[in-house]
């Protein structure tokens, strides 16, 4: 019986530490996390109806924050994962905030939203941009994981595939509090070097700073 027992465990202990579920206890790739939960700037912005927002609206909740357009290509292939995203976990603890840098406002996102079968993800809108430059992003998209408090915990700059077993298995362990974040694809400094992107070299400097990331240096 105790044998038995033990061939049980030892199976079980095999299952889990298999795919799909060790690969959940990994951050998605190209993930770059920082040495601990950091505010981010007070970013304003409107909803569909023009009345305003911000992410404290989203105080208690893990929030994933991407920041995107209607003329990015990525953008485009990315939106359908991150709504089912939304669809998978979107609730109490948990919610995809869009916010779109579009300057042509909330009609150019409904219809982008309808193109691409978007039905999850409610609307954001900051078409000033002011948001690219307050998060110190260096392009789009790029998507903040935030804590219940509102903090960073990471980032990714360029598409990710958010609805893979990978990511929705990693967020639903940061959401539990089982999961110290772990960059799979960066550190702290590319963040810190990233800003000093922003801040020094201008467009050029932002963009390589991007690819650089996007690529998993």
């Amino acid at each position: 019986m105790a044998r038995r027992l033990s061939t049980g465990i030892a199976a079980a202990w095999l299952i889990l530490a298999g795919p799909p579920f060790a690969l959940a206890q990994q951050a998605p790739r190209n993930f770059v996390a920082l040495d601990a939960p950091r505010p981010i700037a007070a970013i304003a912005f409107e909803d569909d109806r023009g009345r305003a927002r911000s992410i404290g609206d989203f105080k208690g909740k893990v929030v994933l924050l991407n920041i995107w357009a209607t003329w990015c290509g990525p953008c485009r292939e990315e939106m359908p994962a991150l709504d089912r995203l939304q669809a998978l976990l979107g609730g109490p603890d948990f919610e995809v905030v869009a916010l779109s840098i579009d300057r042509n406002g909330v009609d150019a996102v409904r219809k982008f939203y309808a193109e691409v079968g978007v039905r999850n993800l409610a609307i954001h809108l900051d078409p000033s941009g002011r948001s690219i430059r307050e998060l110190s992003t260096v392009g789009v998209p790029t998507t903040l994981l935030l804590d219940r408090e509102g903090r960073e915990l990471g980032r990714i700059a360029g598409p990710a595939e958010w609805d893979s077993t990978e990511s929705a298995g990693f967020l639903q362990r940061v959401m539990s509090g089982q999961h110290s974040v772990v960059a799979s694809g960066g550190r702290d400094d590319e963040i810190e070097g990233a800003k000093t992107a922003h801040d020094s070299q201008g467009v050029l400097g932002r963009g390589l700073h991007w690819l650089r990331a996007l690529l998993g240096r």
